[in-house]
């Protein structure tokens, strides 16, 4: 493609759209200039329409397969005035519930006033004969949230900001969305919209926002505090928010220190004394902590011992389970019955599933309702096929869902309408983080008991805290380690590893046979190619490994050996483009029927149903993986079935699904797969952390191959850091108990 020198200006009313991305805002268009030539325009032109004016500003190009075309640099458009232009712009679909024949009957009952009529007097419309009220009403609506729409994202691509937050702005801010971000361009970077806050920041300064104005400073602030959410932490210390802020956006420290005393003062910003350190919280997150530090506390004094002898309880349902409970489960199942809150830690092959099952059977015996539940849906249903109960995630139990304002998460179990249960056991719980453990410790009825069960050798929850690993190193709340490796997993090399990994020893990696299999590769290139063959070829053949069956890990997004270098060589693999395969292009990434997708952020509204069932559910959380069954580009939808669970997404959803051939060790946590494939090297040395492959190798249940660099996997055994997260709850609980201060 060549560029012709010179910046020149186009103007015409738009014939047609050959290509349209309403997530990226790309056009390919044919512009009628001065009704005599067809002009090919090409560039941001969000939401083009037939019968649209336009004002466009750019160059002309020559592409090597597509000859002249105008280049787009930035452009303003107006909606069609004539009767003839209305017309083509009705008929071209871009108002939902109107095509060509009731554009016709639009267009010759108001001529050239149709839009006003569309846009303000909806009940003009239902006067044309086959035209109801409410068919009227949904239509004038559509036109006003298009109209809408595309101002927002006319708005954003002339700051070179991508569009495809216009229809979450709308979402959440309805009519009114074009002047809120004019008004406040950070509500872009809100957690709500997800957008980040240098395309907030960028829109702000091009608006004329002033560089030091509090709006400006108070964003920064709470967005270092949002974004460290991400990292795990709770809260950042004064100091070092302050350092963040000022380099984040180049201002002055004490302006930041200033504007940070007023949030405090407003109540929008927590300071609390933690372990010496002045801590910064947002609200949200210092009421969870607190909370959950004083009920933990609070329930730890309910001692139920004097009830019936639990020992023979116990002896009872070893006779009918014909097994023994080694002293370690034994002593576990026994504080289950005489505390209300529990917490059980071990690694692969210690047993926890087995303490599970018998504190099940003792609190029914006990004729206690127990609930069973897990972080992810994976996880839980895991739970439920090794208790033989059903289990469900933890957002579905507590009902979680998007508040009215579309601004927070709110659960229909709490404080007023809490669980109808007498007991609730939590897997995974190194998973579960501090917000989600209030709003379960929120949900449980007085005298209502708790058992937390997982493992606090992995990595931490991704949300904020550590409440796993805060509650069993405080040593206030009752807690059993179990550490007997039980002689079915004995001969697993898996097991035999992992924990061999966690404490320090390096395992010997040229052991290739059994369940554990290590291909050695000089470079990232190798080891790739290798990861791909093993995948699509070597297990499926040779081993009758189903490709579904594999997981493909790596502890990091980027480079050769990351996730989203490997999705796109593992679709190709495993899902090759096909003629009745139907695809959707979504930025640069390419969806197609049959694809491993992933759910990347909380969505407590999204629906689904289960095959067969006419009963709807709403959640699709964090995590989840599906197989996309069907995408109808006609009708904007794509259907997604994780695990029997069908969800139908918009297309302005689908920035929260991502390919799932291959995910990152954090976002396996949780589940376990009959065979994982691991990619060793090619990272930050920052994720080289003992953590990160202990989580990996405990993620497989019947064969792990390692592939790449072995010395890789020792730096990792012998790097044992463990990211630190800024989390109170361990010193609160001890506060609490009277064994520690801040």
């Amino acid at each position: 493609m060549g560029d012709e020198r010179g910046t020149a200006e186009l103007q015409g009313r738009i014939d047609s759209v050959i290509y349209r991305s309403d997530d990226s805002g790309y056009a390919v268009i044919r512009l009628d200039v001065d009704g005599e030539d067809l002009v090919t325009v090409v560039g941001c032109i969000p939401y083009a329409s037939p019968g649209e004016s336009l004002y466009a500003v750019g160059s002309w190009v020559t592409h090597t397969a597509h000859g002249r075309q105008f280049k787009v640099e930035s452009c303003s458009r107006r909606l069609p005035d004539t009767s003839e232009s209305i017309y083509d712009y009705l008929c071209s679909g871009c108002i939902k519930g109107i095509g060509p024949a009731t554009a016709s009957l639009i267009v010759n009952r108001f001529s050239a006033n149709s839009l006003n009529i569309i846009e303000n007097y909806p009940e003009r419309i239902a006067e044309i004969k086959g035209i109801s009220p409410q068919k009227a009403n949904e239509i004038s609506a559509a036109f006003r949230r298009d109209h809408t729409v595309r101002r927002l994202s006319e708005l954003m691509c002339q700051h070179g900001i991508s569009p495809i937050y216009a229809l979450r702005l709308y979402k959440y801010h309805g009519a009114d969305a074009y002047e809120a971000l004019c008004e406040d361009p950070y509500i872009l970077a809100g957690e709500s919209i997800g957008g980040n806050f240098f395309d907030a920041d960028k829109l702000a300064v091009e608006l004329g926002f002033d560089g030091d104005s509090f709006s400006r400073i108070s964003s920064a602030v709470t967005f270092e505090l949002l974004h460290n959410t991400n990292n795990g932490h709770c809260f950042i210390p004064r100091g070092k928010l302050i350092v963040a802020t000022a380099q984040l956006i180049s201002v002055d420290e004490e302006e930041i220190a200033s504007a940070l005393d007023t949030m405090l003062d407003d109540g929008s910003i927590i300071s609390e004394m933690i372990g010496g350190v002045d801590a910064c919280y947002l609200r949200g997150l210092f009421e969870a902590e607190t909370f959950t530090a004083k009920t933990l506390f609070d329930m730890i004094g309910t001692d139920f011992s004097d009830e019936e002898s639990i020992d023979s309880i116990i002896s009872a349902i070893e006779r009918q389970t014909g097994l023994i409970y080694a002293p370690l489960q034994r002593q576990a199942i026994t504080l289950a019955s005489e505390h209300r809150v529990l917490a059980i830690t071990g690694g692969p092959g210690t047993g926890k599933t087995t303490c599970v099952k018998a504190i099940i059977a003792l609190f029914e015996k006990m004729r206690l309702d127990v609930i069973l539940a897990a972080p992810t849906g994976r996880a839980a249903k895991r739970l439920s096929e090794l208790s033989g109960r059903d289990a469900q995630t933890v957002h579905r139990l507590l009902g979680a869902t998007i508040s009215e304002d579309g601004e927070s998460v709110i659960f229909k179990k709490n404080l007023l309408h809490p669980l109808e249960c007498d007991a609730v056991i939590i897997d995974e719980c190194s998973m579960v983080d501090i917000t989600l453990m209030k709003a379960l410790l929120e949900a449980m009825r007085p005298n209502c008991r708790l058992v937390m069960v997982g493992d606090a050798d992995q990595l931490p929850s991704v949300g904020p805290g550590k409440v796993f690993e805060d509650v069993i190193s405080s040593g206030v709340i009752p807690a059993v380690r179990l550490t007997e490796i039980f002689r079915q997993d004995e001969n697993s090399k898996i097991v035999r590893f992992a924990h061999m990994i966690n404490q320090g020893e390096h395992p010997d990696l040229r052991e290739n046979a059994g369940d554990f299999f290590m291909m050695r590769r000089k470079d990232a290139v190798s080891s790739a190619d290798t990861i791909i063959d093993v995948f699509s070829r070597r297990l499926p053949e040779k081993m009758g490994f189903p490709m579904q069956d594999i997981q493909v890990l790596s502890a990091t997004r980027n480079g050769v050996m990351g996730t989203y270098s490997l999705n796109r060589r593992l679709q190709q693999a495993a899902n090759p483009p096909h003629a009745d395969k139907r695809e959707k292009h979504f930025g640069d990434v390419i969806f197609r029927e049959g694809d491993k997708v992933m759910q990347i952020r909380n969505n407590y509204d999204l629906l689904w149903h289960r095959e067969g069932s006419a009963e709807v559910s709403a959640g699709i959380y964090n995590g989840d993986i599906g197989y996309i069954r069907q995408i109808d580009e006609q009708a904007g939808l794509m259907e997604v079935d994780f695990d029997g669970r069908i969800a139908m997404y918009t297309f302005d959803l689908l920035n929260e699904l991502e390919h799932a051939w291959a995910i990152t060790i954090h976002k396996s946590q949780g589940s376990e797969y009959p065979a994982v494939i691991l990619a060793l090297g090619g990272c930050s040395p920052k994720l080289l952390v003992r953590g990160v492959l202990y989580t990996a190798v405990s993620r497989a249940k019947k064969l792990l191959v390692c592939v790449g660099n072995e010395a890789a996997a020792y730096r990792m055994i012998d790097n044992y850091v463990r990211s630190r997260r800024y989390s109170g709850l361990r010193l609160r609980l001890l506060e609490l108990s009277g064994g520690g201060s801040r």
